[in-house]
């Protein structure tokens, strides 16, 4: 059904998304893209291709329905008032049968009946007549009673449609005026969230606008603000000005070319191979300030009810000016952990530095609570840093629907990395879940070891009203496939009431006996420490990792991150690498994240052209999908 479509239970693989693929004469598999694979076998090969059609047209069928029911928000109806839904529905089926049924009796009798009464009037002899009249009483006596019949049965249908119509009146008129107070009271949630937000920006910005406050301290490029701290803007509900004045001595220079609107593409690429040249020698270490442009979110939720958010087109107000690949590629920021790890003669204090490249990933997290752009299939991401950093790395976007992404990346420090990631989200009202499904691998060629791990849960907190936050949680198991040594993370959820470090992470580094070597402690937005185990007494248990915290000569620092840029507060809390990343490079591919229009606008600060180029994009990806669709429907129907 269309309510198990929307909700895959464990157990199924939706169709609509599903891979189809013949193994041999009589085997067959269904993939939903990695996370559930089905091998099925028939009994001869006719058999198998028979439900290889069948599935296919199935498939076919099932991508229409999503795409019909894109439009329409199914209400969620109680187990109960289904139950009594069914039952009405067949009580008033099986009256239209009995209706349907009197009127066919009524028709044949009501022939009959003129037909004896044709017969009586031709006839001339009295007794004949009599037998005639006899026939005729039988026939309207039959005609009475169908007919009673079915005005009873008029009656009943008609009863039972007037007592539900009210029921089904009264509740519809609930659900309309729940919606309706649902909507009130968001909106004046919204309300008081801006002025609490203005109120507070007029005590902050006043005081910094004093004389004698050392404004000429501040940098030239950062326009006024009054605290920098306030993290993020992207939770803001009141409506702003739309024209914002960027300053000209940022890294992207506007040309006049590109203020035009019709000549949008070509003035990009210009301004591309302007800024290439830029480039080449040296990194930048800036890009325009991200513009003060106030989002009115109510004005985009209040037409969502009821939708899925997977559904709900987001403007580029919610975005940073990086790709999902890009994002992906920092998590080799820390590379020289790799580096350390390949040196190592010893495989568990290399697995202890493997561990602190897993946390180190997730550092860039903490402030940055904007959404990367959604990669368009077949969009790549390739970056060279072999003379400076002695490593290289290419990701590309492999599949739309679901979205999942590939990445490799190689160092000539003795190390290669490669992931393949599916994200999957669910919003469960105040907070969005963001699972990365997919395997982390990491080999180190001259050892031979290999390692293999999963990436922990995001969680997006107050996505409604609120200031953003960002929190990891969930295990990371690393496994050493050639010794058999693993590492067990454990990423501590924030909780109001614990009197523990907030974005806690603990670990222990065991052989494959069992036996632990090494102690884990720190956060995963800070530093990583790192404790030997000495083996006493206690050996295994509790006392031996208690004296690896007392041996305080024993810690070794693995990993600490860097410092945010000057002003990162302004560039949407890029790190170093971060704000190199989308930097024109010269010999890129054409499908490179940096070629993107929309991406490359909302960095220059056009975010209304950026919307625009955005939507553009996705219809045009859109259409490409329907169309591959359509062909693989027209050549499942000719086998």
């Amino acid at each position: 059904s269309k309510a198990e479509m929307r909700h895959t239970c464990r157990g199924t693989i939706n169709l609509a998304t599903a891979n189809i693929t013949v193994e041999d004469s009589c085997n067959f598999i269904i993939s939903n893209g990695g996370a559930q694979t089905y091998h099925l076998k028939a009994s001869s090969e006719v058999e198998r291709q028979r439900w290889v059609t069948a599935l296919e047209l199935a498939k076919a069928k099932a991508v229409k329905m999503l795409e019909e029911s894109d439009d329409s928000g199914d209400e969620s109806v109680s187990q109960t008032d289904k139950t009594e839904l069914q039952s009405t529905l067949r009580t008033l089926s099986s009256k239209v049968e009995d209706l349907s049924t009197c009127n066919d009796l009524i028709a044949k009798h009501g022939t009959a009946l003129q037909r004896s009464l044709s017969e009586l009037e031709t006839l001339r002899l009295p007794a004949e007549s009599t037998e005639k009249i006899k026939q005729v009483n039988e026939r309207a006596t039959l005609f009475r009673i169908t007919s009673n019949a079915m005005i009873n049965a008029c009656r009943d249908f008609l009863m039972l449609a007037q007592t539900h119509s009210k029921k089904w009146q009264k509740s519809l008129q609930h659900e309309r005026d729940q919606r309706i107070r649902l909507e009130e009271t968001l909106e004046q949630l919204a309300k008081q969230h801006n002025h609490l937000e203005r109120a507070f920006r007029g005590a902050t910005v006043l005081p910094a606008s004093a004389p004698g406050t050392g404004g000429s301290a501040k940098d030239p490029c950062c326009p006024a603000k009054g605290d920098l701290s306030d993290e993020d803007d992207d939770n803001e509900f009141f409506d702003a000005p739309e024209i914002i004045t960027m300053p000209e001595s940022m890294g992207h220079k506007r040309t006049g070319s590109n203020i035009s609107g019709t000549s949008s593409d070509i003035s990009l690429d210009e301004q591309y191979k302007h800024q290439v040249e830029d480039t080449k020698k040296e990194k930048r270490t800036r890009i325009p300030y991200k513009p003060n442009y106030s989002l009115n979110l109510w004005s985009i939720m209040k037409n969502c009810i009821g939708k899925e958010l997977s559904k709900i087109p987001m403007p580029v107000n919610f975005n940073e000016p990086l790709s999902m690949l890009q994002r992906l590629t920092e998590d080799l920021e820390y590379h020289e952990l790799l580096d350390r790890a390949a040196k190592c003669e010893s495989s568990l204090e290399q697995l202890c530095y493997v561990a602190a490249f897993t946390v180190s990933s997730y550092s860039t997290t903490v402030f940055r609570t904007s959404k990367p752009f959604n990669p368009l299939l077949g969009e790549t991401f390739e970056l060279d840093r072999l003379e400076e950093n002695g490593y290289r790395s290419l990701c590309e976007q492999v599949s739309h629907h679901p979205p999942a992404a590939a990445h490799h990346a190689d160092s000539k420090h003795g190390w290669t990395l490669r992931q393949e990631i599916k994200i999957t989200s669910k919003f469960r009202g105040k907070y969005l879940s963001i699972m990365p499904l997919g395997t982390i691998h990491c080999v180190f060629p001259s050892s031979g070891n290999h390692y293999t791990w999963k990436k922990v849960t995001t969680t997006v907190h107050n996505i409604i009203v609120g200031k953003l936050w960002i929190d990891q949680s969930g295990e990371i198991e690393i496994v050493n496939h050639k010794t058999g040594d693993k590492c067990n993370l454990k990423f501590v959820p924030y909780s109001y009431f614990s009197r523990d470090v907030a974005r806690k992470v603990t670990g222990e580094v065991t052989d494959p006996a069992g036996k632990v070597h090494f102690v884990l402690l720190g956060t995963w937005d800070e530093k990583m420490d790192c404790y030997k185990v000495t083996q006493g007494a206690g050996d295994n248990g509790a006392e031996g990792r208690q004296k690896a915290h007392e041996a305080e000569d024993s810690r070794v620092l693995l990993w600490k991150r860097n410092p945010l840029p000057k002003y990162a507060e302004n560039m949407y809390y890029f790190s170093e690498l971060a704000l190199t990343l989308n930097a024109p490079e010269s010999g890129t591919a054409p499908t490179d994240s940096r070629r993107r229009p929309d991406q490359r606008l909302m960095e220059n600060g056009r975010w209304d052209e950026a919307n625009a180029e955005k939507q553009r994009l996705e219809e045009k990806q859109r259409i490409s999908r329907k169309r591959r669709e359509a062909e693989a429907a027209r050549a499942t129907e000719d086998g």
